[in-house]
């Protein structure tokens, strides 16, 4: 701990990351369309299977065990009413959908098709049949290959049986600004997904592979105030925050998770030299905030503070040749402004507030 920081515990950094605003949405700035339509199951595993419909970062999401699975599977064999799920239309191929809500439901009838449940962990996977149930069913231990050899009707019932979707089309502009908004609203599973999660499910590609590398960085770890990832992904957004303020400042407009929706969006699949730039430059930076700043630096009063973390981040960033050799006095001094403190315990993002905290973080730190 160094001479900034105060102790603190876990859940106060986890109250601390989101700021105010971090519920706002932006206008609608966008038209859509939302249509039903139904699936066979075969049909939907089929289309699973091509590509054509896509659960996103399914290894790491899908969090249902073998018996929820399986009165999944039981209730398509007894008739029983089932919950849609819900699609977003590629804008750039109608023939693409994206899973929005309902991921758990199509894996689960994904692997039950196939025969093995769940993904593959050290060169094995569980052979799916059917438990959980009510030892007295029919279906007690059934596999979809014992059901094709032993009780066809259920079998040409279950492939045959229909699944409601919601398909979700935008019209205008032609592009996916609808998206992360469709996704924050409409996942139902457990626990809420939220900020970054959610850009970690639509957003996949280059940029999001390197976020979460960059995130291991062991100086970043310490900053961060956290050995282990954060659950929620708060210290993965907050690198993308740095990386988009710090090239997109200037036309950053509120809400602060719009902006970061939009230029992970910009973003997805950069060139390997601008990935290669992304990575050295939060790299050089952390490696120049650890070594002046410490540990913890930005747990200011009850944990980390993102208002004092991105401008300090930036102010760094843009000032690596030319580090003043008291940048640590500085920073307790900018740290002791008042005019700072009003502008990072606001908990707001504002347009004119971002741009005055970068401003003074810049001019007390390095000027």
């Amino acid at each position: 701990m160094n001479q900034h920081s105060q102790p603190v515990d876990d859940s106060a950094i986890e109250e601390i990351l989101s700021e105010k605003e971090d519920q706002e949405t932006e206008p609608a700035g966008f038209e859509i369309v939302t249509y039903p339509t139904d699936f066979t199951l075969e049909g939907l595993v089929a289309k699973y299977q091509r590509g054509t419909i896509k659960a996103p970062n399914y290894q790491r999401k899908f969090v249902w065990n073998i018996n929820q699975s399986s009165r999944l599977i039981e209730s398509f064999l007894l008739g029983l009413p089932v919950p849609a799920i819900f699609l977003y239309t590629d804008p750039k191929d109608d023939n693409k959908q994206l899973v929005v809500d309902g991921q758990q439901r199509l894996l689960s009838i994904v692997y039950f098709f196939e025969g093995f449940f769940g993904i593959e962990s050290k060169g094995k996977r569980i052979v799916f049949n059917l438990t959980g149930l009510n030892v007295k069913s029919p279906y007690f231990g059934k596999s979809y290959s014992n059901l094709k050899e032993t009780d066809e009707a259920a079998f040409n019932k279950l492939n045959d049986a229909v699944l409601r979707a919601f398909i979700i089309k935008q019209l205008n502009p032609k592009s996916n600004s609808s998206v992360y908004h469709i996704f924050e609203r409409l996942n139902t599973g457990g626990t809420q997904l939220v900020g970054q999660e959610i850009r970690n499910c639509i957003f996949h590609g280059g940029l999001n592979d390197l976020l979460n590398k960059m995130n291991k960085l062991t100086t970043w770890r310490k900053i961060f105030g956290k050995e282990d990832d954060d659950k929620r992904q708060r210290d993965v957004e907050l690198i993308l925050r740095f990386l988009a303020l710090y090239h997109s400042s200037e036309s950053y407009k509120k809400p602060m998770k719009d902006f970061l929706s939009n230029f992970m969006s910009e973003n997805r699949n950069p060139s390997k030299v601008k990935l290669t730039s992304f990575e050295k430059l939060f790299n050089d930076t952390t490696s120049v905030i650890f070594k002046n700043l410490g540990e913890r630096p930005f747990h200011i009063r009850a944990g980390l503070n993102a208002s004092a973390f991105d401008c300090v981040y930036i102010a760094f960033g843009r000032n690596l040749r030319m580090v003043p050799r008291d940048v640590s006095q500085r920073y307790t001094r900018l740290l002791q402004d008042r005019e700072f403190n009003i502008y990072t315990s606001a908990g707001t993002t504002d347009e004119q507030i971002i741009e005055k905290r970068l401003e003074l973080a810049g001019r007390i730190l390095f000027r």
